[in-house]
């Protein structure tokens, strides 16, 4: 392991469960951040919150957390900094900012950037990173709000080995399936495949649903007997019940769907693909963002299917 990646992974504070715990500073605390950082807080590490919304930083501080006013309160003094923010330009803006991560983390820091955001963007921050002593993996994460909530999600990690094996310690409180998939920018690419799959998912689920509706069939059987067969999925556990009964509060918006698409897309033009299923899939998400569902819940996807079928 380089002296880098030994302050976040050796020189732990206190342990929990034999486990090495961390000064962790955690930026972004929304539907997926606020409760990860949570279970932080739960697996023993010293956690310290920053969001624009003074009222999240807040429940951090009710979970056991600590409330940083600013990105360089929160990262000052950590072993560790976990971003999780909305978009590209966003993480540009915290990490590589004026005042940001990179301005006041101390060399020896490892950044565990768990946004969904282009590849090429992850790679520029880890070679800003690189620049100031500051080790950075890209670790975007799947399952949404009931997993980040649970502790289980899935995390595809893009950077240094000996990065991922210090970060593991942080991983393990957050996730169940953590898996290094390759250099700086992969875990963004295999994330941009991740969330290709799930929306694709989600409108053939959409589909299905309107099918058994059109012809009488109970969808509560229908959709139960499918989950049994080939055409199960954890879309279908996660989302088939909501669907069904029309309940689209958000776990996963629409417009953050949307935005990930567009790098699904990006990331297929940069290799020269043609993904004709995904680019269909991305019209009818787009249409519903322009249509006012983006803040629904991604399975929200199902409207513009009825209103494609006259059945809304």
């Amino acid at each position: 392991m380089t002296r880098s990646c030994r302050r976040a992974g050796e020189r732990a504070t206190t342990r929990h469960g034999g486990v090495p715990m961390s000064k962790v500073g955690f930026i972004g605390l929304g539907i997926m951040g606020g409760p990860m950082a949570a279970n932080l807080v739960k697996a023993g590490h010293e956690v310290t919150g920053y969001n624009r919304s003074r009222a999240k930083v807040d429940k951090l501080v009710a979970d056991g957390g600590k409330a940083a006013s600013s990105v360089a309160e929160a990262v000052r003094g950590a072993e560790v900094v976990v971003t999780m923010l909305p978009d590209s330009p966003d993480v540009e803006a915290v990490v590589l900012g004026e005042d940001g991560v990179l301005a006041n983390a101390e060399p020896g820091t490892l950044l565990i950037d768990c946004s969904t955001i282009r590849p090429d963007v992850s790679r520029r921050v880890a070679e800003a990173g690189a620049e100031k002593g500051v080790k950075a993996l890209d670790a975007p994460v799947s399952g949404g709000e009931p997993k980040a909530i649970d502790g289980t999600l899935s995390i595809m990690v893009g950077g240094e080995a000996d990065a991922f094996a210090a970060a593991r310690g942080v991983l393990e409180a957050v996730g169940s399936t953590i898996v290094h998939v390759g250099p700086s920018g992969a875990g963004q690419t295999v994330k941009a495949a991740n969330q290709l799959m799930v929306a694709g998912h989600i409108g053939l689920l959409a589909e299905a649903l309107v099918f058994l509706e059109a012809h009488g069939v109970d969808t509560e059987a229908g959709l139960k007997v499918l989950g049994g067969g080939l055409a199960g999925s954890a879309v279908l556990d996660a989302k088939g019940d909501k669907m069904r009964n029309r309940e689209f509060a958000p776990g996963f918006r629409l417009e953050l769907h949307h935005k990930d698409m567009g790098i699904v897309q990006s990331a297929a033009r940069e290799a020269g693909l043609t993904i004709p299923l995904g680019a269909l899939v991305s019209q009818l998400v787009a249409a519903a963002v322009a249509q006012g569902d983006g803040k629904l819940d991604h399975s929200g996807l199902l409207r513009q299917i009825t209103q494609l079928n006259g059945r809304d």
